[in-house]
């Protein structure tokens, strides 16, 4: 559940930058998620889903809509709430979304898609569509053409992850439930649960789909067919899970001396390979996660850390133990389904 709860701002607020935002040439409020969003009703919870995963609502947790109101300090406008940082850090979820980006081809046809004509076409018709009337960015479009696609090629990685996570936040809010009412009697049955709930959404469409003007501009279209196993969640893991990059800010390496791989795909710096005291610093990706997660922290979780020899003060470190242990069944289970769907 700690880790359910700002998934469910993380896929929202994705999906909001993919399809409202977009190509914003000052996104400055892109992290003010429209009350539209927060209502969005998520596939695979509600009484209106065809596939309900959670029992709960189709809406944001409540839990989530607390903490975006009062955060860690006190109920004040929105705008003070971000200044003072205090509110969900977004920035982890754009760095997932920037390691699938460029790490690509990771699984599936999705990133061959990218350098396609019809999807050229399609950002095209989207761009030309989003500046009508700005004859500044038109100009600008038509000296960098490529800057812009490119740019949009990145939002649609946004769209995919948004699209990944709106399945897991109710797997795991379904999950939290289930332990709660004592009905995992012990990692076996979780592993179950989460083989059978990847399984059973493997075939969920991946698109991007843009909103300009109240008209929507099919980008990645739901008729070609992209799904959310092999195009989303295989992607996720490989690039999240195993690859990403060195995490600015903790350690210099020299790429010259060969500290640093002279391939990409031979990148080993995921979240099943972190050292996580290292990284446990003000703006590295999984701290800002852990800082997420530690809101939503369940009381049993935190009375078991204060029984470590640092107590509450090195709460963030055992999070991120507790956080990298759990990932690595997901990445388990992520291969198991995929074993069955072939």
């Amino acid at each position: 559940k700690a880790y359910a709860v700002p998934m469910d701002f993380y896929w929202r607020n994705l999906l909001y930058i993919a399809e409202q935002v977009f190509l914003d040439p000052l996104p400055a409020f892109k992290y003010f998620i429209s009350q539209e969003y927060l209502d969005r009703p998520n596939s695979y919870s509600g009484d209106q889903s065809k596939l309900r995963i959670w029992r709960g609502g189709e809406k944001a947790h409540p839990e989530l809509l607390e903490f975006m109101a009062r955060g860690e300090t006190t109920a004040m406008p929105k705008i003070l709430h971000h200044l003072w940082h205090d509110r969900v850090n977004m920035e982890f979820a754009e760095a997932c979304m920037q390691a699938m980006f460029w790490h690509q081809g990771m699984g599936g046809r999705f990133n061959d898609y990218l350098d396609s004509d019809a999807y050229r076409a399609n950002a095209d018709r989207a761009i030309l569509a989003y500046f009508r009337g700005n004859p500044l960015m038109l100009g600008l479009y038509k000296l960098f053409p490529e800057m812009m696609l490119e740019k949009v090629k990145q939002l649609s990685y946004y769209a995919n992850l948004g699209l990944f996570w709106e399945v897991m936040a109710p797997v795991f809010f379904e999950m939290s439930d289930i332990y709660e009412e004592g009905g995992f009697k012990g990692v076996p049955d979780a592993m179950n649960f989460l083989v059978n709930g990847i399984f059973a959404v493997a075939g969920r469409p991946i698109y991007h789909h843009v909103f300009i003007n109240g008209e929507c501009h099919e980008i990645i279209p739901k008729s070609e067919g992209f799904t959310w196993l092999y195009e989303a969640a295989l992607p996720y893991v490989e690039a999240v899970f195993y690859r990403t990059a060195p995490f600015r800010g903790t350690k210099s390496y020299n790429a010259q001396a060969g500290q640093v791989p002279a391939k990409q795909q031979d990148f080993i710096y995921g979240i099943l390979y972190a050292d996580v005291f290292p990284v446990g610093s003000a703006g590295i990706p999984p701290t800002l996660l852990m800082q997420d997660m530690l809101h939503f922290l369940p009381a049993e979780l935190r009375e078991l850390y204060k029984q470590h020899k640092r107590g509450e003060s090195d709460q963030l470190i055992q999070l991120g133990v507790t956080f990298q242990r759990s990932m690595y069944n997901v990445t388990s289970a992520v291969i198991q389904a995929l074993r069955c769907a072939l």
